[in-house]
């Protein structure tokens, strides 16, 4: 199919009236469907503009290609329209739009709309086709313009060498894979094709890996762009030119990071050194190497903690529901046989947190041969020691008891990084082996020594980290008054300020590593303020867009309606693009109505069972009425002060 077979004569408007962006896209949608061509504006309207709070389809040099695949479209068909005037497009380059292609797909066709795409950019590449369409003054005009240039756009495409063209290949990653993920690849491809440069990028989302980076595909790159703050799979990319940086950076400086792999100052990555990824300088610092660590164990954690969690919740939730005798309440959650079943699996589940955050840990640091010794790092910080009579001087004993006396999270994030040490430690001793013996060092000697070496160690590291462990537990049960109001705000407002970089991910592993402790007990207070802290940012961004429309554009109207979804799920980063647009308005505003929702969640005490899920898991909270009246307050102050202090568009 060629593109003239799409273009429509009946639906051409060569003299388009609008002077703004959506009434543009109204203006060709209602040609559509007055020709029959869309069955139902609104809904194929919906779709257009979800397209574009993505990324403005104004590509720049004048033109705009909005498209949809959808159900109301009747038959595939590319409306051609042209301004005199232009139109403020809001596209990419800032310049007004005078020529737009509406692609129109059905839903069930086989991406028509990608290939109309692809085959519209080789003309609109050519020199002087633009121009040509500019000067059209009739509907057989546009269509012999395409028809005089199919044959040279064939010639180009075929004689135009593909090392012309640099091509890079990256990967993005985030602890949730939720939004981090996505967002940054959004970034790297648009900045890509702003360059001119060839792009494919990997991303390590919550449903799996996507776009999965090919042999071939490395080998053909010029370099590696890493944007994640998890371990990813490295050591297929030994030998390239790599830089590694947050996730964050993806995000917010793409243009940086794609600009030092064509100017060859990445550093080349080696996985023979064991490192997990290199900077563009070569070096990492140590709160950087710490947090890419940590969240290469929390990012594995959390799936245990999130399914177990919210499973023991519901066995509370159930056994609340069929009763149970007031003289059985120690035995609430298991008393009925059914909350027992789901008590059984979540715990099943839950006791899998540790030694996955330990083991994790481990395997970002030293990758594959981590993996057993931080397992039972985790195991042991778990499950607590017996040491039983121990010497300690000549013709004397002593009894040193820590049965069942756990050192939990503290103890498990210690154990991750001492594993990891010892399988560095290790490596270095036995690097000296024959080649020969690679597969005995890979299999028996990592596995025994390091599993054996961490496990002494950690004989010693349980030992403060229980006491430590155990005191943290007594401050967290004993929250109240002014403390649990002060824990709230802190651990509330921190996670505004960068709405799923580090601040907001240390409140969160915080939260998280109190459920352990609490979830017995109804919950943690903790838990409860971080996520309704989380919640805030995205529904204040919905808030402010709502009662102050005048300082918002249209495309930012549309995404503060996406962002009700993405507050009442607990996905703080839909709130991001604003805050990156205005951080001196923007975050300060998120702060104060994050921190004031969780003083107020501390005041009252309100408890948490499930470490995510938003609005879904509100029936775990121990008063949910009142926990989403202090969500929506939060979310009324930050949108108001968002709205104030914004300037108007």
């Amino acid at each position: 199919m060629t593109i003239q077979d799409l273009l429509n004569k009946k639906v051409m408007i060569l003299d388009l009236q609008a002077s703004t962006k959506e009434a543009a896209i109204d203006e060709m949608i209602q040609r559509l469907v007055d020709h029959g061509v869309v069955n139902d504006f609104a809904t194929f309207k919906k779709g257009i503009m979800a397209r574009e709070a993505l990324t403005s389809t104004g590509l720049g040099d004048g033109i705009a290609m909005p498209h949809s695949k959808n159900t109301a479209v009747v038959e595939p068909t590319v409306l051609f329209a042209k301004s005199s005037s232009g139109v403020d497009y809001e596209a990419l380059d800032g310049q007004p739009t005078n020529l737009f292609f509406m692609i129109a797909a059905p839903e069930g066709a086989n991406d028509t709309h990608l290939a109309a795409l692809a085959e519209l950019s080789k003309y609109l590449m050519t020199d002087g086709f633009a121009a040509k369409l500019r000067h059209s003054q009739t509907p057989d005009q546009v269509l012999a313009a395409f028809d005089a240039m199919s044959g040279v756009v064939g010639q180009e495409v075929i004689e135009l060498p593909s090392q012309e063209q640099a091509f890079i290949v990256a990967v993005t990653a985030c602890t949730t894979g939720i939004a981090h993920t996505y967002m940054a690849e959004e970034a790297l491809k648009k900045q890509a094709a702003k360059m001119g440069v060839g792009i494919k990028v990997e991303t390590n989302g919550a449903s799996g890996v996507g776009n999965q980076l090919t042999a071939a595909d490395i080998a053909n790159a010029k370099g590696v762009i890493i944007a994640a703050d998890k371990a990813v799979e490295m050591p297929r990319f030994n030998g390239k030119p790599l830089i590694s940086r947050p996730v964050a950076d993806g995000i917010k400086n793409p243009q940086e990071l794609i600009q030092t792999i064509l100017e060859g100052k990445a550093d080349t990555y080696l996985a023979k050194e064991g490192a997990q990824a290199v900077t563009s300088g070569g070096k990492t610092s140590l709160g950087g190497a710490f947090y890419k660590h940590l969240m290469g164990g929390v990012s594995q954690m959390l799936p245990f903690v999130i399914g177990g969690g919210i499973m023991i919740a519901l066995a509370f939730l159930l056994d609340n529901l069929l009763g149970v005798p007031k003289d059985q309440l120690a035995n609430l959650g298991s008393y009925n046989e059914l909350a027992a079943l789901f008590m059984k699996i979540g715990q099943a589940a839950f006791g899998f947190m540790l030694p996955v955050l330990s083991g994790y840990i481990a395997y970002s640091i030293a990758e594959k041969p981590g993996l057993v010794a931080g397992f039972v790092a985790g195991a042991i910080a778990n499950s607590g020691l017996a040491f039983g009579k121990i010497p300690y001087a000549a013709g004397g004993e002593s009894t040193l008891e820590l049965a069942g006396v756990s050192s939990g999270f503290l103890g498990a994030l210690v154990g991750g990084f001492l594993a990891g040490g010892v399988i560095l430690v290790l490596r270095r001793l036995l690097a000296g082996m024959p080649r020969s013996l690679d597969g005995v060092r890979s299999i028996l000697l990592y596995p025994l020594l390091g599993a054996a070496a961490t496990g002494f160690l950690m004989f010693l590291v349980n030992i403060p980290m229980a006491a430590i462990n155990t005191a943290l537990n007594t401050f967290l049960e004993n929250l109240s008054g002014s403390s649990a109001i002060l824990m709230g705000l802190l651990v509330g407002g921190m996670m505004a300020v960068d709405m799923g970089g580090p601040v907001n991910k240390a409140a969160y592993v915080f939260g998280t590593g109190t459920l352990a402790a609490t979830v017995a007990n109804g919950g943690s207070v903790v838990m409860a303020a971080v996520m309704a802290g989380g919640m805030v940012p995205p529904l204040a961004v919905f808030v402010a867009t709502l009662l102050f429309k005048d300082k918002f554009t249209a495309e930012e109207r549309n995404s503060g309606l996406t962002n009700i979804v993405m507050g009442l799920s607990f996905i703080t980063e839909g709130a991001i693009p604003f805050g990156a647009a205005d951080p001196a308005r923007a975050i300060p505003s998120f702060i104060a109505g994050s921190a004031l929702t969780g003083s107020l969640v501390g005041l009252a005490g309100i408890k948490l069972m499930a470490p995510h899920g938003g609005i879904f898991v509100i029936a775990l909270t121990s008063n949910p009425i009142l926990y989403l009246a202090f969500i929506v307050l939060g979310a009324i102050v930050s949108g108001i002060l968002f709205g104030l202090l914004r300037k108007i568009k």
